[in-house]
């Protein structure tokens, strides 16, 4: 009896194992990963306490000063949806520099892009903010509209409005940080903007674009997506330079991004320069 006790424990943790190398299982651990890391910041948020990540908000200008960078110059945002991430990069002397790397409050849904109306699910691609999307009298202290869909998601039927980055922690498809964050990124998208950058680059990712972490996911409906958006994200790696973003063939394409292109929206295009990156 314990030897039929003992094979079936073991077939049921061989089965456990094996599942958490499936595309499912993989899926699991990361909402599991999500899940905790909401709970944790929901907790700090209730109590006032400052989200594990957050920057010393109190000595911003002090930051500023230690960085070399000042609100006008030009900015470009990323997020990373399982870190829970947004980082504010500033550009410095020709190359953008990574000014801060806030703690994301709330979003809403789980990795993969959003889809829909009414999914609850952040989205994940390329997106530009410019003058109209900002909302200084949001109920959400401060907020700035992503521009989803853009024109990748409406070519492939998405639908959804009003996807902001805004303070207030609590989220049903948007970014949300506490309002001191959001206190920082306004300064610094508004300035830009009334200096003259045309619109800011906001691209949001499903996790760090590692080799490794989409070989963990190969097996997930969205590798393909995934593997797409790491070709942007890697070319900013190399250049500290936001790329050019289009859309061809109903497929994100790049080309090496300048000072002229930091404020181009995303367009549908299939120049011969972009064929190498299709």
């Amino acid at each position: 009896m314990r030897f039929i006790f003992g094979a079936v424990l073991l077939v049921a943790l061989a089965g456990g194992a094996y599942y958490l190398f499936t595309p499912e299982g993989r899926q699991s651990i990361d909402r599991v990963t999500i899940n905790w890391d909401r709970r944790q910041h929901q907790s700090h948020f209730r109590e006032g306490k400052p989200l594990p990540g957050t920057p010393d908000l109190a000595r911003f200008s002090a930051r500023m000063r230690d960085a070399g960078v000042k609100p006008g110059m030009p900015v470009y945002l990323r997020i990373y949806k399982l870190e829970s991430e947004i980082e504010l990069w500033v550009q410095k002397d020709g190359r953008f520099e990574r000014f801060a790397t806030y703690p994301i409050c709330m979003w809403s849904g789980r990795l993969g892009p959003k889809l829909k109306e009414g999914d609850r699910q952040a989205p994940e691609g390329f997106y530009t903010v410019d003058k109209d999307a900002l909302n200084p009298n949001s109920r959400m202290h401060l907020s700035f509209n992503l521009g989803f869909p853009n024109v990748y998601d409406r070519g492939k039927g998405r639908t959804g409005s009003f996807l902001m980055v805004h303070g207030g922690c609590a989220s049903i498809g948007c970014y949300a940080v506490t309002d001191g964050v959001v206190d920082e990124l306004w300064t610094f998208v508004t300035a830009a903007l009334e200096n003259g950058q045309t619109r800011i680059p906001v691209h949001a990712f499903p996790f760090r674009m590692t080799e490794k972490n989409l070989r963990l996911r190969s097996g997930d409906k969205w590798a393909d997506f995934w593997a797409d958006l790491k070709k942007g994200h890697d070319l900013f790696a190399r250049d500290r330079m936001p790329p050019k973003v289009s859309v061809c063939d109903g497929r994100y394409v790049f080309e090496r991004g300048s000072a002229a292109s930091i404020g181009s929206a995303v367009e549908v295009q299939c120049p011969e320069t972009l064929a190498g990156n299709r």
